[in-house]
């Protein structure tokens, strides 16, 4: 069985986020902690992510959002050879952004993985140009919303029916080639 790993962004994702409630809502899901999410360092998440990764005992399933998105995107190959596949939400900007400058430059090859990149037309923390950008380097499909700012509490998406419906459908991707074997 897959294991839904989910990668919070600057600041980590509270009560009410829809990182928080699926991480209560699915079983087995995993959480990465971070020593310092407020003075975030890439090597020190990278690492956290990694350590998440390869903790678990099969496949897993990513569910990142903002600068989860970016520092799962800079992860070591041992890691992401672990990965089937990411739901990658709201991607930052680091380059945008002083204090999360530690992430730039965002790598710009493919991920070794299938994912889906998902971003607003308006979200003030990435352009969606720049996100969208981010999918193609990635080899990533991209869903663009309309107004739905960083797809977080703040923007309305606490619970967030479409994204649970686009994880449990990766998560179930991910099981069904271990089914049929």
């Amino acid at each position: 069985m897959s294991t839904l790993v989910i990668v919070p962004g600057w600041r980590n994702s509270g009560p009410g986020h829809w990182q928080t409630l699926w991480e209560a809502q699915i079983p087995g899901a995993v959480r990465v902690q971070q020593d310092d999410w407020i003075t975030p360092s890439r090597k020190a998440w990278v690492a956290s992510i990694t350590r998440t990764v390869l903790e678990q005992s099969g496949p897993v399933v990513i569910a990142a959002h903002s600068l989860g998105c970016i520092a799962t995107a800079h992860l070591p190959e041992e890691a992401a050879r672990r990965i089937s596949s990411a739901l990658l939400v709201a991607p930052a900007d680091p380059e945008r952004r002083g204090i999360l400058a530690d992430f730039a430059p965002v790598p710009y090859q493919p991920l070794p993985y299938p994912s889906l990149v998902v971003a607003s037309s308006d979200d003030p923390f990435c352009p969606v140009r720049t996100a969208g950008a981010y999918a193609r380097a990635w080899g990533s499909a991209f869903l663009r919303l309309q107004h739905a700012g960083h797809i977080n509490i703040d923007s309305g998406h606490g619970h967030w029916p479409l994204g649970l419906a686009l994880i449990r459908t990766q998560l179930e991707q991910a099981t069904a080639p271990a089914l049929a074997a």
